[in-house]
């Protein structure tokens, strides 16, 4: 594949692009789109072969996936002809054009759509089994599939879609004829197709491997998405959890003010606790605008309630349901970790990286779980501030001092000892009882 740069465009004007099958168009559509600018994404698959293509573009995004249900109608002697398509909600959308040519009347068009229907409804059932589907409003929505070809079900996905009001609606796709993107374009806010070849004849033909998607393979690309969007105390938080087979803890980050799941190094060393065993979850403490008042960051009981209602609904999951919880909390993330702690019997440790232990006030007290608190030697307020906490927590407790690292731990090999520091405490307090 051709480097991006001054020949990116010719290249793909002049020779459109193979691709060897839906996760690498799915990789090559994330390129795309991740200088797009999004706002709190949502990544919507059209099943089956889309959501393929999806889960890669979810992944780059750090996206919640999800699916949007749509049926294809054909035409009554030829039913690989799409006249239509119905979706959730009791979306139709109809060719006019085709339904003319083949005189079809508006009661044939009502029982074609409603034998669609009731397929649709089968599907939704099969794919989203026990949780509703992620919500979308407000949010930048991408909906995505593994090419067009008439564009019918992509249309009648995005009408779908536009009815759950959206802030803004991005159509994505590897490939699709110049007429049909074209004509797409304009039931979106923005359409995105790399690949728009003047001699196309299916969308297989842009696939070495085109082989049919299972609602197997589907329901596992939902259940295995590492991004949710989970509800909490009225606001819609977004939660990456990661959790590798066999994991013998989840270890759950609480990130401090001004930062967000997306914080480098909790990122960094949140990977480090996976390569030792442990499943993650990072979370957004605030919805965007709850973080633009400065307020919010430092109010730590409100912070501390968002923390136990994440950590019961990850509890509900059936990867990380019955393991043994750690806290990682920074900074005002860490106070708020210790106000939780107590109130959430499946935690077994918690661990704070340059944190306001302080914060907590009368509630160190009651922590009864093993606490450890990893400072920056030349931190010296903050050090100074751990260890007047460490003497107020009920339990046991330690302080790990990174000499030489300051409040971030931005010198070289400081994150990586705090990410030792925390694995060998975790992976040592997170035995299952």
């Amino acid at each position: 594949m051709p480097a991006r740069g001054e020949g990116w465009g010719r290249w793909r004007s002049v020779t459109p692009h193979r691709f060897r099958d839906r996760r690498e168009a799915g990789r090559f559509l994330a390129v795309e789109l991740a200088e797009r600018g999004f706002r709190d994404p949502v990544v919507l698959g059209l099943p089956r072969g889309g959501v393929v293509v999806a889960a890669e573009v979810a992944a780059a995004l750090h996206a919640p996936l999800d699916v949007v249900v749509v049926r294809k109608v054909g035409a009554p002697s030829q039913p690989e002809l799409a006249i239509g398509a119905v979706g959730e909600g009791g979306v139709a959308v109809w060719n006019d054009d085709l339904v003319r040519a083949l005189r079809l009347d508006p009661s044939s068009l009502d029982r074609l759509a409603a034998r669609e229907a009731q397929r649709v409804d089968e599907r939704v059932r099969r794919y989203r089994p026990a949780r509703p589907g992620v919500e979308v409003a407000g949010h930048d929505v991408v909906v995505v599939d593994d090419g067009l070809a008439t564009g019918a079900t992509a249309r009648a996905a995005c009408q779908v879609v536009r009815a759950r009001h959206p802030r803004r609606l991005v159509l994505a796709v590897p490939v699709a004829p110049p007429d049909t993107a074209a004509a797409l374009a304009a039931d979106v806010d923005q359409l995105v197709c790399p690949v728009r070849p003047e001699a196309f004849s299916a969308v297989g033909q842009w696939y070495d491997h085109f082989g049919q998607t299972s609602d197997d393979e589907v329901v596992s690309l939902l259940e295995a998405a590492p991004v949710h969007l989970v509800a909490v105390q009225g606001a819609t938080l977004t939660a990456e959890l990661v959790v590798p087979a066999g994991a013998a803890g989840l270890v759950v980050f609480v990130h401090g003010s001004g930062s967000s799941r997306r914080s480098p190094r909790n990122q960094a060393v949140a990977a480090a606790l996976r390569e030792r065993g442990l499943g993650t979850l990072l979370f957004d403490l605030l919805t965007p605008a709850e973080a633009v008042d400065r307020a919010n960051v430092f109010d730590v009981s409100l912070l501390a309630r968002r923390l136990v209602d994440v950590v019961r609904w990850a509890g509900t999951r059936h990867d990380a349901a019955g393991l043994p919880v750690g806290l990682f909390g920074a900074s005002t993330g860490a106070a708020a970790a210790l106000v939780a702690a107590p109130l959430l019997a499946g935690v077994a440790a918690v661990v704070s990286r340059g944190g306001r232990p302080d914060l907590a006030g009368e509630a160190l007290a009651a922590v009864r779980q093993p606490v450890l608190l990893v400072v920056g030697g030349a931190d010296r307020v903050v050090l100074d501030l751990n260890r007047a906490a460490a003497e107020r927590l009920g339990g046991p407790v330690e302080v790990a001092v990174v000499p030489g690292a300051g409040h971030l731990f931005e010198e070289p090999g400081a994150l990586e000892e705090v990410a030792r520091l925390a694995g060998d405490f975790l992976v040592e307090h997170l035995r299952p009882r």
